[in-house]
């Protein structure tokens, strides 16, 4: 009878224990899925403000249509992409294009002195530290539930319920050297 007991015990602590990882799992999985809509969130408003700084640019800069092409194929791209990989790759080519954008303020002082285009410019900022909080809270939440996903026993919970790992958001190299890059203080 006690033999029967322990047994008893045993299997039910060892099912509370799958559950209790398997839980943990899912928690993990939906803060990834939460964190990950936050990012495409910022991403959408970000490419929701391109078409507007297009269209001001032109107004200066009419001739810059390589610029104008590029600067729109990245935007289709970036919002064509569905996975963290796919979209850091398509954000990292619609910021260069943005830069090149941006650049060429620099060569129509009209435009640059702009108060629509500095609007947009500063909404834009705004965006792109929102977007550097929600890819630091993404990368978080995914390293959270990958190093879950691994470790045992939760490999085992994991791999029999099909826990598949998810990708960082990256950067890219260009901008993770600009990220480090101390901020320029202008007197």
């Amino acid at each position: 009878m006690n033999l029967v007991l322990i047994v008893l015990a045993v299997i039910v602590a060892v099912a509370g224990l799958i559950i209790l990882i398997y839980n943990g799992l899912v928690m993990k999985r939906q803060r990834c899925n939460q964190a990950f809509a936050d990012v495409d969130v910022q991403l959408k408003q970000r490419q929701n403000l391109i078409p507007n700084l297009v269209e001001t640019v032109k107004g200066y800069a009419s001739h810059e249509q390589e610029t104008f092409q590029q600067v729109i194929a990245a935007r289709n791209a970036a919002q064509a992409a569905n996975t963290a990989g796919e979209m850091s790759k398509a954000e990292g080519a619609l910021g260069a294009a943005l830069g090149k954008l941006f650049a060429l303020s620099e060569a129509y002082p009209d435009l640059k002195a702009n108060t629509n285009f500095l609007q947009l410019q500063q909404e834009l900022s705004m965006i792109e530290d929102k977007l550097a909080a929600a890819y630091r809270f993404y990368n978080s939440a995914v390293q959270d539930y990958n190093t879950a996903r691994e470790q045992f026993p939760g490999s085992i919970i994991a791999g029999s319920f099909n826990f598949e790992a998810r990708d960082f958001f990256d950067v890219g190299a260009e901008k993770r050297a600009a990220m480090d890059e101390p901020p320029k203080v202008g007197f």
